[in-house]
């Protein structure tokens, strides 16, 4: 359930803005088939349905350029790296036990944070992408990191998962700014329902906004830095000539975006217009790679939206001549209150969330700009964000409720090479 949650007060905010353009055409989607597994929520009108997402109103364009505040943070910073993240000293360690309480499907991988982040009502998991969407043989170098976002109202923090050594370490996002000529930086106020890992980037939902981006070379270790401090949880950028960080020892600034083409989408979902994005993905099965985005809505707002963008090697998305990046596809979704999606080999799995209740896993085969073969199933509390881990054969996702937290990765036959 995506729950905005009290906590501490962010040091700065920095929203970007954007919204769309309107034209081109989707076909709608089939009905969903009577559900095999979960209750099912109430069809839209047939109005909803009528209402074919437009592919224009997803076009994305470069937001603000932060070059000087990022090479002036270059200059004061020691900058770090994912190998030192997941090999480096002073990680967390992953916990066990966390699957039952989650109600985590039979024959799924677990993995459990510790005690205090199992607990913690101040942060909320989110989003979710793995070393499989990253790299094209699924690894970074030695490792094969699981990454997910938090949200605590205010500030996100990005965790680096080594399964490997069953360990794992916090980053804290943030946004460089130049204040009275001094480089500094705040927190990122997002909810960061969704993530996407591809290449060097790190795409994050920025619900009405568009996309932020980070870069996985630009993340700075303040605990090796000679103005770096790791004390204080309540500071955030510069004080006193000294960089904070909320207690963090690593810190990466957002180092772009893409913003809709004209404005920001509305606070609620309303079929047309700008994406509220809500959840992110890779498919690096089909002919190109994509970038995956789509929305979450509620029972009784018209139907939620998908979009596929390509993206490049290098490059990740790419923008027409006109400067905005059009997708490729796009449709309405086959369900209601989806917290994550993601495809491979064009098979479709979707989270469902349900309060209180346990969640469902959507399944569905793409045809066309609608589905067939829809089918669902029971799965954990509070389900998320979606991503397809290709060697492993399993799409991981993560069950956020305090008590009843757990990252776990279900078997999935189409999710392969």
């Amino acid at each position: 359930m995506k729950r905005s949650v009290s906590g501490r007060r962010a040091a700065g905010t920095a929203l970007a803005a954007g919204v769309p353009l309107a034209a081109l055409v989707a076909a709608v989607p089939a009905a969903v088939q009577p559900e095999t597994a979960a209750a099912s929520a109430a069809p839209p009108s047939a109005a909803v349905r009528a209402a074919a997402p437009r592919r224009a109103d997803f076009g994305l364009r470069h937001g603000a350029n932060l070059d000087r505040p990022l090479r002036a943070l270059g200059e004061r910073l020691a900058r770090s790296g994912v190998q030192a993240l997941i090999n480096g000293s002073g990680q967390r360690h992953l916990a066990s036990g966390c699957g039952g309480a989650a109600k985590v499907p039979a024959g799924s991988r677990i993995h459990c944070f510790d005690k205090q982040d199992s607990a913690t009502e101040k942060w909320y998991p989110q989003g979710v992408t793995t070393v499989s969407d990253a790299a094209v043989d699924g690894r970074w170098g030695a490792g094969r990191p699981i990454l997910v976002s938090w949200h605590n109202h205010g500030a996100v923090r990005l965790t680096f998962v080594n399964p490997d050594r069953r360990t794992y370490r916090h980053v804290l996002l943030v946004y460089p700014v130049i204040r009275n000529g001094k480089v500094s930086y705040s927190d990122v106020a997002l909810h960061a329902g969704g993530i996407a890992w591809f290449g060097d980037r790190l795409y994050v939902a920025d619900t009405r906004a568009g996309l932020r981006v980070f870069d996985m070379r630009q993340i700075y270790d303040l605990g090796r830095s000679r103005n770096g401090s790791t004390q204080d949880a309540e500071r955030v950028g510069l004080h006193d000539g000294k960089y904070y960080g909320h207690g963090y020892r690593y810190v990466m600034p957002q180092t772009g975006s893409w913003q809709y083409a004209h404005g920001w989408a509305g606070a609620k979902c309303t079929g047309h217009g700008a994406p509220r994005v809500s959840w992110m993905s890779v498919d690096r099965t089909a002919a190109h790679p994509s970038l995956i985005a789509g929305e979450y809505c509620k029972e009784k707002e018209p139907r939620g939206r998908v979009a596929t963008w390509p993206l490049r090697n290098g490059t990740g998305i790419v923008a027409g001549h006109d400067g905005v990046a059009y997708p490729d596809w796009v449709a309405s979704l086959p369900g209601d209150r989806t917290q994550g999606g993601v495809r491979a080999h064009g098979h479709w799995w979707f989270t469902q969330s349900h309060g209180s209740k346990r969640g469902t896993l959507l399944q569905a085969d793409q045809r066309g700009h609608g589905w067939r073969h829809v089918s669902k199933r029971t799965i954990s509390y509070g389900p998320e964000d979606l991503s397809c881990h290709r060697a492993q054969h399993r799409v991981w996702t993560l069950a956020e409720y305090p008590h009843k937290r757990a990252l776990w990765g279900l078997p999935a036959p189409q999710c392969r090479w």
